[in-house]
């Protein structure tokens, strides 16, 4: 387990936690959430880049974690994660030298978990 995991693990329990003593807040933001990341003239993948990047300039664990998988889970490449990180850096600075590359480490280690695996189940281990 690596950077990616390690974070989501350390926040499940405690964000459950969380959830569940104030689960009305916790439902509208999944509520925006849902609205926001929904298809419209930017698609979802474009909107996970967008949140990546952000998540790098605001220096948070957790959001770098998530939107790193998401960005894996809906087919960004190294390429497109890579210059999306690259304009974050532009923009932050040093900051964007420290978080940028645990951002494309996470996006790395979700894109290999989400890989196809020897008999083309997603779920299976890719063979290198």
């Amino acid at each position: 387990m690596s950077y990616g995991h390690a974070v989501q693990d350390e926040l499940r329990e405690p964000s459950r936690a969380l959830r569940r003593a104030i689960p009305e807040v916790y439902d509208g933001y999944r509520r925006m959430h849902a609205a926001a990341y929904a298809p419209g003239a930017l698609d979802e993948k474009t909107k996970e880049l967008i949140a990546l990047a952000i998540a790098v300039s605001e220096e948070c664990d957790g959001c770098i974690a998530s939107h790193a998988r998401g960005a894996a889970r809906t087919g960004a490449t190294p390429e497109e994660v890579a210059e999306a990180l690259g304009v974050t850096i532009a923009m932050t600075g040093g900051p964007g030298t420290v978080y940028g590359p645990r951002a494309f480490a996470a996006y790395q280690e979700f894109a290999e978990a989400a890989a196809p695996g020897p008999d083309g189940d997603p779920r299976a281990p890719a063979v290198s």
